[in-house]
């Protein structure tokens, strides 16, 4: 049996902080507390002040929806925020691995910045947002939301969490089989993309007027949190760089997607993030399904056999 490769000598160059790389998981870590920022200014508007500013450039990204107060406003940018966040942490990794500036540092500090970008910040957002008893809701869900909605919303902090430290002990490059995790596909839903299907989803609601309606993603949300915690194969899309050529269709869909964001905005992106939330549990739900029914199929023989012994 081999030595082990050491990957870096000393803690020094393992903790090194490349700069260019290193700014993108800034990025990605400064939009995720201001978005924090603006659900507190949401949640306490009075304190915040009107904004003319704000209700403006509201009116503009959501042209479809009237009426816009000022809570609506910096709800909003919350989510606009944790959008841009979300494109940041997709540039951090690519960028270090193209240039070949990778370090432990920066694989810790990217997962810190997710846990508050995709992790703290959706699960304020909701709860704020959707997870708060309001008058036009029943006796019933305002008791529910009042007893529970804390705890809903730190099921999806909890989950994000967990999935963001199994991320780092599966693609340690220090543990054997590391490889299959580093290069090949997510094990679970990414919290980045789980924390842009909820935020995509209410961003789209805001813009239908649908603001009293958003505690039916209460179930979504707990959807999607458990999505992450699961062993669901997910694409990671880390082999496409500048340099990967695509076939006809692959291409033709990524244009699609460009005009999808350009033509419908908001809308564009709850449809990419939900196709790709669920495109895996539909493609590996009949592979599921079979290993079920063996393992039922199993479970009968054993009983059926204890039996005829007994």
């Amino acid at each position: 049996m081999g030595e082990k490769k050491e990957l870096w000598e000393n803690v020094h160059q393992a903790s090194k902080i490349f700069i260019l790389p290193n700014f993108f998981t800034a990025g990605n870590l400064f939009f995720g507390f201001l978005s924090i920022v603006m659900c507190v200014q949401a949640r306490f508007n009075a304190a915040a002040g009107e904004s003319a500013a704000m209700k403006t450039i509201a009116s503009f990204l959501l042209p479809n929806a009237k009426n816009i107060d000022q809570s609506t406003a910096y709800y909003l940018f919350a989510m606009i925020c944790i959008l841009i966040a979300f494109f940041c942490d997709a540039f951090d990794g690519r960028v270090a691995r193209a240039s070949g500036k990778t370090s432990l540092f920066g694989k810790e500090f990217d997962s810190l910045a997710d846990s508050v970008s995709f992790g703290l910040a959706p699960a304020l957002l909701m709860f704020f947002l959707i997870l708060q008893p309001a008058e036009n809701m029943s006796e019933s869900w305002r008791s529910f939301l009042k007893n529970t909605g804390w705890l809903i919303g730190f099921i999806f902090l909890l989950c994000a969490a967990v999935r963001l430290a199994r991320f780092n002990v599966l693609t340690n490059p220090y543990i054997t089989g590391n490889e299959k995790y580093s290069s090949g596909d997510f094990s679970g839903l990414p919290a980045p993309a789980a924390a842009g299907a909820v935020t995509s989803i209410a961003l789209t609601m805001l813009s239908f007027d649908l603001k009293n309606y958003m505690y039916a993603l209460i179930p979504l949300m707990l959807l999607i949190a458990f999505f992450m915690v699961s062993n669901i194969p997910y694409p990671s899309f880390k082999h496409i760089n500048w340099t990967t050529s695509a076939r006809f269709r692959t291409f033709v869909a990524l244009v699609l997607c460009v005009l999808l964001i350009v033509l419908m905005r908001e809308y564009s992106f709850a449809i990419m993030f939900l196709s790709y939330v669920f495109y895996s549990p539909l493609k590996y739900l009949p592979r599921g399904l079979k290993i079920l029914k063996y393992k039922a199929k199993k479970i009968s023989k054993k009983n059926s056999a204890r039996q005829e012994n007994s």
